[in-house]
């Protein structure tokens, strides 16, 4: 069959296979060596051979029974199934409280129950982290754990987008700037923070007006309250989640200060809220589907014995009402 074909034998067995990583001129020349030959593939002999069940798992950490509600894990979920539409293989999705249901996690996790995991929302010192590396599964990781450096992950600049958020807010002319940060066990949420530092230390400003929220609205209102106790002069805020943004716009409105002429706000993430926000909120669009695209990519190409590397996509500042260009 390879040799008919003129490709080599991985290359022929990854067409027949429909993985993704096939270039159009070697899914031809095999296809066309199929109908030559009349190949009929041994689809038991092929499963026993691969030792694979056909289906990969994405896990998340959670707390929070409302998790699949969020915008932000929906996206993820849809660049995640769109990457695996032309594939054959099925997605199981395991949601996993952090400090409940660990045999169920090891349950599921163990081979030939799926061909590899994809593994996002972790905080800390997250078990599913031990046992995601436990179970010798393939895993690629969306978004870094605060503890260790995994083999594989895609992840986002956070850090410069943090960066991006505040050098915008220091272009404006602000010079109180604020920033809500999101959990310290959170790794996302400390390189934003370490991306507002690095700016407003270049602009020779305050880094330490800093409160931390948990990526809530309820959250946010309640770190713009504790901030404006602290600094009543605040003319701007960098947010780390729009969710906790519009949560500061709130507090901001219930406190009589105008947006953008009193204080401008950024968050981070550009999800559809961010929009509907009064006033529409300018905010860093981090590519969510595309991080879920990209985590099943590379765990596509991991599973067909390829050696991917990781990813770090990039963000883009938005720019709308709550913090705009100056006219």
């Amino acid at each position: 069959m390879a040799e008919r074909a003129g490709v080599s034998r991985s290359a022929a067995s990854r067409a027949i296979n429909n993985a993704v990583h096939v270039s159009p001129a070697t899914r031809r020349a095999v296809d066309r060596a199929v109908r030559e030959l009349g190949y009929v593939p041994n689809v038991t002999a092929q499963a026993l051979a691969r030792q694979k069940v056909g289906a990969v798992v994405l896990a998340a950490s959670h707390d929070n029974p409302d998790l699949l509600g969020d915008p932000f894990i929906g996206q993820v979920i849809v660049g995640v199934t769109t990457a695996l539409e032309n594939t054959e293989l099925d997605l199981k999705l395991l949601l996993c409280h952090p400090e409940r249901g660990h045999d169920r996690v090891r349950r599921m996790l163990r081979r030939p129950r799926a061909d590899g995991v994809m593994v996002m929302a972790l905080r800390g010192d997250d078990p599913l982290q031990r046992m995601v590396e436990e179970s010798g599964l393939p895993a690629v990781y969306g978004g870094r754990p605060l503890h260790g450096q995994p083999e594989l992950f895609v992840d986002v600049d956070n850090r410069g987008g943090g960066r991006t958020a505040a050098e915008h807010l220091v272009r404006l002319g602000r010079r109180r700037i604020a920033t809500i940060a999101g959990p310290e066990d959170s790794h996302a949420a400390v390189a934003r923070l370490e991306g507002v530092t690095d700016a407003l230390s270049v602009a020779n400003l305050d880094p330490t007006l800093v409160e931390r929220a948990d990526f809530t609205r309820e959250g946010g209102a309640r770190a713009m309250e504790r901030l404006l106790d602290r600094d009543p002069d605040i003319d701007a805020v960098a947010v780390a989640s729009d969710n906790m943004a519009v949560g500061a716009l709130r507090t901001l409105a219930l406190h009589g200060r105008r947006v953008p002429e009193d204080v401008a706000v950024v968050g981070f993430d550009d999800l559809p809220i961010a929009e509907l926000a009064y006033p529409p909120l300018t905010t860093v669009q981090q590519p969510i589907r595309s991080l879920g695209q990209e985590m099943a990519r590379v765990l596509l190409a991991v599973v067909d014995g390829e050696t991917p590397s990781s990813l770090l996509l990039p963000t883009r500042l938005v720019v709308r009402e709550s913090a705009p260009l100056p006219t």
